[in-house]
C-alpha cells in the first residue's frame, strides 16, 4: 500500500483540490450555453479519484476490487455490497470506507447540482450504506451528517417531506450522540484528501462541524414548517439564526430578513418579547450590510445601483414587520381591555394595572430563559433598540401612543421605498396598517373630539386612493377600502351623535349638528353600497350564492345599510318613508338569504337576530308614518 506522503497520494490530493476549485469557483464563470461545464470536469476528476483509491489502499485479500471502475451511473446502489461486511474491521478500513463514501458523496452532490437527481440519489445512498457498516467516530461523523443533510434536501425538493424528515432527524441524533460520547473536533471531509501538513486546526474543524449541524437545523425548520408543525419550526429557526451568529457564517441582510420573518410568527402567538427581540436583532444585523449607496453613486455604477435597490427594499421589509409588531400589540391590548360594546372597560384596566408588576417579573424570567441573539459587538445595540418599544400590553392612552409613534415611524420608512408609483399593492397595505394603528389608538382616547379626528385621518389617507384605483385591476383592494371607509364614517357618526347628546336630546340638535350627522351617515351608507355593488355581475345582478370570503362582509354591509337608512335625522316624511323602505329591504335580504342558505346564519348570528326583529317592527313604523302623512294632507 502506498504511503500517504507518497507522490501517488499527493496526486490524488491535487485532483481533489482541482475538483473542489472547479465546483466552487470555476463553475460560476461557465457560459450560459454550457452551464455545467466545470462541474462535469469535476465529476471526471472525482471518478478518477475513486478508481485511484481502489488501487491505492485496497485491503489484502480484496484484489478483485482493484479492477473495479466506478460505473457511469451506479447500478442498483449495490457497488460496495460485495465486500461491505469486512470494510470496517479496523481503523484503516474505516478510513478507507470514509474516503470511498466521501467520493460518492461529492459525486452525488455533483449529479444533483447538474439536475440528475436519480443518479445523485444513488451516489448518496451508496455513501450512506458504506458508513452504516461503521460505528460513528471522529473520522466519519461529519460525513455522516453531510450525507443525511443532502438526502434530506433531495427528498424535500420532491415534496416527500416525511422522507426528508427521517434523514434530517437522523443527522440530528448522530450529532447529539457524538457530542455526548466524544465531542472532540472531528475530521472534516476535505481532510480525507489532504497531505499531513495541510490538515485543519482543531478550531477550524469544530467550526465546520458545527456549521454542518447548523444546516441540519435549518433544513429541519423548513421541513417542520411544511408539515404544519409551526412551533417546532420556529424553535429550530431561532436556534439556526443564533448558531449562524456564533459561527460568524451569515449574510447580514439575509439573516435580518429571516429574523424579521420569525418575529411575525411570535407576534401572532402573542409572544411579543420574542417578536421584539427578533426585530431588534434584525435591525441591528441589517446595519452590518453597510450604508445604502447614494443616488449619485447608483447612477454611476450598475453594481451600486443594484445594491442600493436591494438594501432599500430589504430594510423597508423589516420596517413593515415592525409595523405589524406595533399594530398587533395595540390590537391585542384592545381585546384585553374592551367591554361587550367595544369600549374601554375601566375595571379591567385597573385590574391589569395592579398586576403589571407581576407581568414585568414574568417577562424578565422569560428573557433569562430565552436563547438571545447577538455577540459582544451587537448585544448592547439590540438591547438598546428593544428598550424603545414595550412588549407588555399598553394599558392607557400614553402607553398606547408610545407604541403608535414607533409604528408610525416605521410606516414612514416603509413608504419611502414602497411608493404608490410602482408598488401599488404594497403601498396600500402599508396605508391600511397606518389606518389600523390610528383606529387602535382611538380606542384608548377618552376625548371624543380627538378620537373623531383620528378616524378623519384614516378617511383622508384612504379615500383618495379608493377613488383613484382602477376597479378592473384592483377590485379586491377597492372592496377592502370601501368597507373600511364605510366603517370609519360610521364610527365618526356615532361619536358626533354621542358628543351632541351630552349637551341636548336628539330633538334639540342644532341644524349644523344634524347636517353633519346625516352627511356622515350617508357617506357610510354610500361606501357600504359601493362594496355591495362591486359584488354584482356586469349586468347588475347580485349573486344568488355569496363566495365564502365575501359572505360575512356582504351580509354585514346589508345589515349596516339597513341600520344607517333608519338613523337619518330631520328628513321630510316622504324622504323618511323612502329611507325606511330601503332599511326594510336590506334587513329582509339578511333574513331571506340566511333562510335560503342556513349555513350563513352562523356567520352573522347577532346581525341576523336584529334583522329579524327589525323586519317585524319596521312595517308598523312605515304604516304609522303613512297614516300620519294622510292625516296631515
Amino acid at each position: 500500500m502506498a504511503s500517504v506522503n507518497s507522490d501517488e497520494w499527493r496526486a490524488i490530493c491535487d485532483k481533489f483540490t482541482n475538483a473542489q476549485n472547479l465546483t466552487d469557483i470555476e463553475s460560476k464563470n461557465d457560459p450560459q450555453n454550457e452551464p455545467f461545464r466545470s462541474k462535469y470536469k469535476a465529476r471526471e476528476l472525482l471518478r478518477e479519484i475513486y478508481s485511484s483509491l481502489k488501487c491505492f489502499d485496497a485491503p489484502e485479500g480484496d484484489e478483485d476490487s482493484v479492477d473495479q471502475q466506478p460505473p457511469e451511473e451506479p447500478v442498483d446502489g449495490q457497488r460496495e455490497e460485495g465486500h461491505g461486511q469486512s470494510i470496517c474491521g479496523d481503523s484503516a478500513a474505516g478510513l478507507r470506507a470514509a474516503r470511498l463514501g466521501a467520493v460518492d458523496y461529492y459525486l452525488g452532490v455533483n449529479h444533483v447540482d447538474t439536475e440528475e437527481l436519480s443518479a445523485g440519489q444513488e451516489h448518496l445512498m451508496n455513501c450512506m450504506k458504506l458508513l452504516e457498516k461503521c460505528s460513528v467516530t471522529s473520522d466519519n461523523v461529519s460525513l455522516y451528517i453531510h450525507v443525511k443533510n443532502q438526502l434530506g434536501i433531495l427528498w424535500a425538493s420532491r415534496d416527500e417531506t416525511e422522507t426528508a424528515q427521517g434523514f434530517l432527524e437522523t443527522a440530528e441524533s448522530i450529532y447529539q450522540r457524538y457530542m455526548k460520547e466524544d465531542g472532540s473536533p472531528p475530521t472534516d471531509m476535505t481532510e480525507y484528501f489532504t497531505t499531513e501538513e495541510n490538515q485543519l486546526t482543531h478550531q477550524e474543524r469544530t467550526k465546520r462541524f458545527e456549521l454542518a449541524y447548523t444546516h441540519t437545523m435549518y433544513y429541519l425548520a423548513q421541513v417542520y414548517k411544511n408539515l404544519g408543525q409551526n412551533e417546532r419550526a420556529a424553535t429550530y429557526c431561532h436556534s439556526t439564526l443564533q448558531r449562524q451568529l456564533q459561527l460568524n457564517q451569515f449574510s447580514p441582510m439575509e439573516w435580518a430578513l429571516n429574523a424579521a420573518t420569525l418575529s411575525q410568527y411570535y407576534i401572532t402567538k402573542g409572544h411579543f418579547m420574542l417578536g421584539r427581540h427578533c426585530l431588534a436583532a434584525a435591525s441591528v444585523i441589517s446595519g452590518l450590510a453597510g450604508d445604502v449607496p447614494s443616488e449619485a453613486a447608483a447612477q454611476e455604477s450598475e453594481i451600486e445601483s443594484e445594491r442600493r435597490e436591494k438594501l432599500r427594499q430589504q430594510r423597508a421589509e423589516i420596517a413593515r414587520c415592525w409595523i405589524k409588531y406595533c399594530l398587533n400589540l395595540l390590537q391585542d391590548a384592545k381585546k384585553q381591555l374592551e367591554d361587550n360594546i367595544g369600549e374601554l372597560d375601566s375595571d379591567r384596566q385597573d385590574e391589569l394595572k395592579r398586576t403589571r408588576r407581576q407581568e414585568e417579573e414574568e417577562e424578565e424570567k422569560e428573557r433569562k430563559s430565552t436563547l438571545l441573539f447577538g455577540s459582544e459587538d451587537t448585544f448592547d445595540s439590540i438591547a438598546t433598540l428593544e428598550e424603545k418599544v414595550q412588549c407588555l400590553f399598553p394599558l392607557d392612552f400614553n402607553e398606547a401612543r408610545a407604541v403608535f409613534l414607533v409604528g408610525q415611524n416605521y410606516v414612514t420608512q416603509a413608504k419611502e421605498y414602497f411608493v404608490m408609483d410602482g408598488y401599488v399593492t404594497d403601498h396600500i397595505e402599508i396605508l391600511q396598517d397606518h389606518s389600523a394603528l390610528f383606529r387602535s389608538l382611538a380606542f384608548f382616547e377618552e376625548d371624543l373630539e380627538r378620537r373623531c379626528k383620528m378616524h378623519k385621518r384614516r378617511i383622508d389617507m384612504l379615500e383618495p386612493i379608493c377613488t383613484d384605483l382602477n376597479a378592473q385591476f384592483y377590485l379586491m383592494i377597492r372592496r377592502q377600502l370601501m368597507f373600511e371607509l364605510a366603517e370609519s364614517y360610521s364610527e365618526m357618526m356615532d361619536l358626533k351623535l354621542t358628543l351632541a347628546n351630552r349637551q341636548a336630546d336628539t330633538q334639540s340638535l342644532d341644524n349644523h349638528t344634524i347636517k353633519k350627522f346625516n352627511s356622515l351617515c350617508s357617506a357610510s351608507a354610500k361606501y357600504f353600497q359601493m362594496f355591495l355593488d362591486s359584488l354584482c355581475s356586469p349586468d347588475g345582478k347580485f349573486p344568488e350564492r355569496l363566495e365564502e370570503e365575501v359572505l360575512r362582509p356582504a351580509l354585514v354591509a346589508h345589515f349596516r345599510v339597513g341600520r344607517l337608512h333608519s338613523r337619518l335625522i330631520g328628513s321630510p316624511p316622504s324622504v323618511q318613508l323612502t329611507d325606511l323602505g330601503k332599511s326594510l329591504e336590506n334587513y329582509k335580504f339578511v333574513v331571506e338569504y340566511c333562510a335560503a342558505h342556513p349555513e350563513a346564519a352562523a356567520v352573522v348570528e347577532a346581525e341576523l337576530e336584529l334583522s329579524k326583529e327589525m323586519v317585524g317592527l319596521l312595517p308598523l313604523k312605515i304604516n304609522r308614518l303613512k297614516a300620519r302623512m294622510v292625516t296631515n294632507n
